[in-house]
């Protein structure tokens, strides 16, 4: 996974275009300042397998500190920036990291992590004064005891460090069901120039060598963090939001001429739902192709997105695990509608509760055959309960394959509903729900009820706050009965003013269930 071969030929290239800011890196200036952070890595004794906390809002920098730890060897860690310095600190000492690099806009949760690690904090902080968001007392604002970046690496040669090894991202989960878990591969010991790139193949494949890749959502998460990084190393250039807004994306389109991109389907909800002026005001021409994946696509979305876009959106599905991924162009959905495609790496199985593999249109546990190893970090119970005994390996997803191997997906196994013992998977009710026009954002699940053990209930996010309403409480449960059965449906509505999801469209749905319980 390499820049260097565009950052020599073509080194006045943009590699990261920042928007709306307009801040700029080129190829030639990140090859020169990844190499010259990774001397600064390994000048202060980090060698292969440590890691490094990456504190960084969606800026000009986080691609370059990113490929600095890469090309040393080392695990790079993306936190949430959105976390508590409690929640965050969590991670760094869970991880192990031996480093730190921060930004001024995150001074403030920066300076809290240190009452928060058991053990102090790493010896190497880095603290960038730039980027896009500036904290209240300013760029050049001290942090007491971190080194500043790029000041402290100013001296560093731009050439590559003379052991470059390969590194790997270690993801952390989200945390919606509990505490994050870091995953962990591992490394291959082997010089970036000998590893296969990340998703090389779906890159040349799906972007080609002209593409101009837009990356919407924050780079803490995997899909961004991963396909932007490969995007550059396939020299393409990556228009990265400072924060996703449905109309910024469309003028970032506009403005860029932007040719693909990865989103998730709240995304979409979010763009559809602008007005009509709004949506129809930005050319969107240039765009080839558009993926999405993260989380499962309501049908009727996804077809308004087709009719607005043509049929390129495509979708894949996978994990953070990287057990196995399926893959799905806008013409093989438009027969198959509903499905994330067939296999395109590992080979998927259907399980019961028993493990016993079930026939096609069958619901059950999602394993995949194949796929990467990995742990989930410190936590060797967990990693055992995502193996069966043939060694197949599972996020806990349900759904089904159908005869011709096209898998479809239902729910997640922790947001099943046994109300009066049958199963319910919410997912359904939510996907008609978010097509109805006075509605921005649903959520469904069981609560305690004495007689069936668990009733379902819904809580909306409605596009106009004035439609927040017992009258329209009772017209949506009336149009939701209308299109499906009765039980799956919710037996009252609530509202709140924005729903608990993470960047990538998951649901935090234990926050709903504690206050509705």
């Amino acid at each position: 996974m390499q820049i260097r071969e565009t950052a020599i030929a073509t080194p006045d290239k943009p590699a990261v275009v920042v928007h709306p800011s307009g801040a700029v890196v080129t190829f030639g200036e990140m090859e020169a300042r990844a190499n010259q952070l990774a001397h600064y890595f390994r000048n202060n004794g980090l060698v292969e397998g440590d890691v490094v906390a990456i504190l960084i809002e969606n800026n000009e920098h986080f691609h370059t500190v990113s490929y600095a730890a890469r090309r040393s060897g080392l695990y790079y860690v993306p936190i949430n920036t959105h976390l508590t310095a409690a929640e965050a600190a969590y991670i760094v000492d869970n991880s192990e990291a031996k480093a730190i690099v921060g930004t001024a806009a995150l001074k403030d949760l920066c300076a809290g992590l240190a009452e928060h690690l058991p053990n102090g904090l790493p010896q190497i902080l880095l603290y960038i004064t730039g980027g896009q968001e500036r904290s209240d007392s300013g760029d050049d604002a001290e942090l007491e005891g971190w080194a500043k970046y790029p000041d402290v690496v100013a001296d560093l040669p731009t050439t590559p460090i003379a052991d470059e090894l390969d590194g790997d991202l270690l993801q952390y989960s989200s945390g919606t069901t509990g505490r994050p878990k870091g995953i962990k591969r591992e490394l291959p010991h082997l010089p970036p120039s000998e590893v296969p790139g990340m998703m090389a193949m779906l890159v040349e494949y799906w972007m080609g060598p002209d593409a101009v890749y837009l990356s919407p959502a924050p780079l803490y998460h995997t899909a961004p963090s991963v396909w932007s990084m490969q995007a550059l190393a396939g020299g393409l250039t990556v228009v990265v939001l400072e924060k996703f807004d449905p109309e910024v994306a469309l003028e970032a389109i506009q403005k860029h001429r932007v040719t693909h991109g990865q989103f998730v389907p709240v995304m979409f909800t979010r763009m559809l739902k602008l007005p009509e002026a709004a949506r129809t005001a930005y050319d969107v021409s240039s765009l080839k192709r558009v993926m999405h994946a993260a989380a499962p696509c309501p049908v009727e979305i996804k077809m308004q997105m087709i009719d607005w876009w043509g049929p390129i959106v495509d979708e894949y599905y996978a994990s953070s695990e990287a057990i196995g991924a399926t893959l799905i162009s806008a013409e093989e959905w438009l027969t198959h509608p509903g499905s994330v495609g067939k296999a395109m790496t590992g080979v998927v199985h259907i399980l019961d509760e028993d493990g016993n593999e079930l026939p096609p249109n069958q619901a059950g546990e999602v394993f995949f055959e194949g796929g990467q190893d990995f742990e989930y970090l410190n936590d060797d119970e967990k990693t055992a309960k995502s193996r069966n005994t043939k060694g197949w390996k599972t996020v806990g997803d349900i759904g089904y394959v159908d005869e011709e191997g096209y898998l479809y997906l239902t729910d997640r196994r922790h947001h099943m509903i046994i109300s009066g013992g049958v199963n319910i998977y919410p997912q359904e009710a939510e996907n008609i729900l978010v097509t109805h026009p006075k509605v921005m954002d649903a959520a469904v699940f069981g609560i305690p009820d004495e007689e069936m053990g668990q009733k379902v209930k819904g809580v909306v996010q409605t596009v106009d706050p004035a439609d927040a309403t017992d009258e329209f409480a009772d017209e949506l449960l009336t149009w939701l009965r209308d299109k499906l059965s009765h039980y799956k449906c919710p037996r009252s509505i609530s509202f709140e003013a924005q729903l608990p999801r993470t960047d990538t469209g998951k649901l935090f749905k234990q926050e709903l269930i504690k206050k509705y319980s």
